[in-house]
């Protein structure tokens, strides 16, 4: 009376997979937009600024340092060597340098 019978359902077609990947696909594109792109982005932003240091800028380390560059070392080199007190020069890698505060003005 209340037992209705079972009936078995037909296989989902090709749209129906189609159908199911439909949500993860839109996941990866939001997860693209809000995160791997902007992450990309700053990347390329901190490269470049890491790549125009000069003599002469006060930069700011991951560390918490705050310094002014004596010296940029040659052009395959990582390492630049910077000033954090009067007559304390210490050589660090471009890559730590967090934040350029003071740049200064190229010489003509």
């Amino acid at each position: 009376m209340f037992v209705s019978p079972a009936y078995a359902q037909a296989a989902g077609g090709a749209g129906g997979a189609f159908g199911s990947f439909v949500p993860l696909i839109l996941i990866f594109a939001i997860m693209y937009f809000l995160l791997i792109r902007p992450q990309q982005k700053k990347v390329k932003e901190h490269a470049a600024m890491v790549e125009a240091v000069r003599k002469g800028d006060q930069i700011v380390t991951q560390g918490g340092i705050v310094a002014k560059v004596s010296k940029v070392m040659a052009e395959g080199s990582n390492e630049v060597e910077v000033e954090i007190a009067s007559g304390v020069k210490v050589r660090i890698i471009k890559s730590t340098i967090a934040q350029v505060m003071n740049k200064t003005e190229p010489a003509k």
